[in-house]
């Protein structure tokens, strides 16, 4: 009976020397075992890019972290700002969302895009993409970059976009404004009552800024005077 040794993991296991542990039956394990070790890796880079921003967060205390080589993470991933863009997808689907967002009278758009807002927040997974790209935007040009993409484009400007109203990009982006606003005052500054207050409370608050952005007229200040 020989004896391999795992790559990925250093294990020492028993192989025999039957079809069944050919050459394919070895790949397929390294296969799996791959899988486990990117997953380790994107479970650190999430926590470490959310809880410490871009600048102080490094491929090799993602390495620590994920307890593998630090080859492996650039085996893996070519460069930090490649392992960022991966872990800043977001965490959920806008396709399955945005029905949910139009649906009905425009007279609740509001209310449910601030239902959406608040819902990803309200998910570890999602609150801490969502505040790993905001804390690395403050500090790293690309990330920032991926925030204006994230917010303007895929989460807010895909929504906006549809409603087929005036000036769309500028909605998009002022409604922006309220998220990272939100994000960076309850969750990295830790503004209270803010970080305490309930989510329906957060959404009823919201609700009413997000609808006037996204339908009232935006006209100069020196016009409303």
């Amino acid at each position: 009976m020989e004896r391999t040794v795992n790559r990925v993991n250093g294990e020492t296991t028993a192989a025999s020397a039957t079809p069944g542990n050919g050459p394919a039956a070895r790949r397929a394990g390294r296969r799996a075992g791959e899988s486990g070790t990117r997953e380790a890796i994107l479970t650190a880079a999430r926590r470490q890019f959310a809880g410490q921003g871009y600048d102080r967060t490094s491929l090799r205390s993602i390495a620590i972290e994920a307890a593998v080589d630090p080859t492996l993470v650039t085996h893996f991933y070519r460069s930090k700002a490649e392992l960022f863009v991966t872990v800043t997808e977001l965490p959920f689907d806008m396709s399955e969302v945005l029905p949910a967002v139009l649906a009905g009278e425009r007279a609740g758009v509001g209310l449910r895009l601030a239902r959406v807002l608040v819902g990803v927040l309200a998910s570890d997974e999602g609150r801490q993409r969502i505040v790993g790209v905001i804390r690395a935007a403050a500090s790293e040009p690309e990330a920032a970059r991926l925030v204006r993409e994230l917010v303007t484009r895929e989460l807010i400007g895909t929504v906006v976009m549809r409603l087929d109203v005036d000036q769309a990009p500028l909605r998009a982006a002022l409604i922006g404004t309220q998220m990272v606003g939100l994000v960076m005052a309850r969750h990295i500054v830790g503004l209270e009552p803010l970080v305490t207050a309930t989510p329906d409370l957060l959404v009823g608050a919201i609700a009413p800024t997000l609808q006037r952005l996204l339908f009232e007229p935006l006209i100069p200040a020196d016009a409303v005077l």
